[in-house]
């Protein structure tokens, strides 16, 4: 479907904030021509040091007078300066873009398939969760980039899976590409026999079931491992299926085991409970044992990240991926695709992973064996199993897929699927009263 049906009523709505980080200039001697570029504001602010280098090593080779600024995410400060860029036709040279919002801009983007098409010829495929947020009418208006990419996997306490659950999460998925026959015990099935053994030890699972995007995130693996699609890529709402009936009866017997107020966090609330210790499972990046590794170094050194749990239709791995675009009125178009071509090579990836302490996910599947995450710890290896590898046997996923992508930004804002577990929680609606609920959101989604 065309990009520009991706209105703005359905795109992200959230609130704007108001001033961004100060630009920071890149002058060089003789500067054959300037750029102007926004970055998103790492939140691992390491990052943003070791950007700044990159871009200023690039620019004193070309001789290009680049102008950097880091535009929060937070507030909704990258939205507004989208919108803004978009309609005015001025602003940044190179912008990037969150996770749904190539579709949104994509007929005011220039084409990228010169850049990816070699990237790709040098490093591998991409996951086809970029193709489908990014290649627009077979065109790639945007390239996915590394910083601030991330997955959400699982991020448990070792010892209480091992004490009161009986399940060794480091041998399930050892610091090394090995696939184990006990990862493939790591199901649905196995979490929801865990849970009430972690809520025994005072420490119940922390999955975020609010209107949250973590919860979103988790929400979409859990019903994409029950093969369950509430839109199809036709359009056609597929809500009223079995497998959507089993998702949902299975929500129903887990949820009275976990934490009581996932349904009022925030985007934090998983990480507070980690950190805090009041938690033995969350799906998140490794934002909570960074900071663990900081104030609460006893959680730190006790955590291990992994993939998410299998369920009847596979292993699925939430992906939140973001882009690296040029819009269409650039005054240096040629400048800024060589930025971010030289930006996108392993030298580089690697940089950036090193200095966000594995946060940052690369695009290519031939990236994911830096040797930062097997590096990190305490406990050492214990993001080893972070990127999705050819081992884990699993798939990533954007909750909503495979919607044509106007619908789905509706499902993912609405948070469709946690709203769909809350209405079915203790004391709730019936499963089919829930399926009947959603199905008049999704049709009006697909009216538009």
């Amino acid at each position: 479907m065309a990009a520009s049906r991706l209105s703005r009523r359905r795109a992200l709505s959230t609130a704007a904030a108001t001033a961004a980080l100060p630009l920071v200039h890149i002058r060089t001697a003789g500067a054959a021509g300037k750029l102007v570029v926004g970055l998103t504001d790492h939140w691992v602010i390491e990052g943003n040091d070791c950007m700044r280098r990159l871009v200023q090593e690039w620019a004193d080779r070309n001789k290009v007078d680049v102008a950097l600024e880091f535009v929060t995410s937070t507030g909704g400060k990258n939205l507004l300066t989208l919108a803004t860029e978009a309609q005015s036709r001025t602003g940044h040279d190179i912008r990037a873009f969150p996770t749904w919002m190539v579709h949104q801009y994509a007929d005011r983007m220039e084409p990228m398939d010169d850049v990816m098409g070699r990237l790709t010829a040098t490093y591998g495929p991409v996951s086809p969760v970029n193709a489908y947020l990014a290649r627009i009418d077979g065109v790639w208006r945007a390239i996915p980039c590394s910083p601030m990419s991330k997955h959400m996997a699982s991020c448990a306490r070792l010892d209480v899976f091992r004490d009161r659950c009986g399940i060794d999460v480091q041998a399930m998925y050892p610091a090394r590409a090995e696939h184990t026959a006990a990862s493939d015990g790591w199901t649905y099935d196995a979490m929801l026999a865990a849970a009430p053994a972690c809520r025994a030890a005072g420490m119940p699972l922390g999955l975020t079931l609010s209107n949250a995007g973590d919860a979103v995130d988790w929400c979409g693996s859990l019903f994409a491992g029950f093969g369950a699609q509430l839109v199809g890529s036709d359009g056609q709402v597929t809500v009223r299926s079995d497998a959507v009936r089993a998702v949902l009866a299975y929500a129903q017997t887990l949820v009275p085991h976990i934490d009581p107020g996932v349904f009022g966090w925030d985007g934090a609330g998983n990480n507070r409970a980690l950190i805090s210790g009041r938690s033995a499972l969350i799906f998140d990046a490794p934002s909570a044992w960074s900071v663990a590794k900081k104030d609460a170094p006893h959680v730190a050194e006790a955590i291990w990240g992994f993939p998410n749990p299998a369920g009847p239709a596979g292993r699925f791995v939430p992906y939140v991926p973001i882009y690296w675009g040029v819009w269409s009125f650039a005054s240096n178009k040629s400048a800024a695709k060589d930025l971010l071509e030289h930006l996108s090579q392993r030298e580089q990836v690697q940089a950036m992973a090193n200095a966000t302490h594995g946060y940052d996910i690369p695009p290519f599947q031939s990236m994911t064996d830096f040797d930062v995450w097997e590096r990190e710890g305490p406990p050492a290896g214990l993001w080893f199993n972070y990127p999705v590898k050819p081992h884990h046997h699993a798939q990533t996923i954007v909750a909503g897929y495979p919607a044509p992508p106007e619908i789905a930004v509706q499902i993912y804002n609405n948070a469709t699927m946690p709203q769909m577990i809350q209405r079915v929680g203790p004391g709730g609606m019936s499963v089919d009263a829930a399926i009947a609920w959603a199905e008049g959101e999704l049709a009006s989604f697909a009216r538009g």
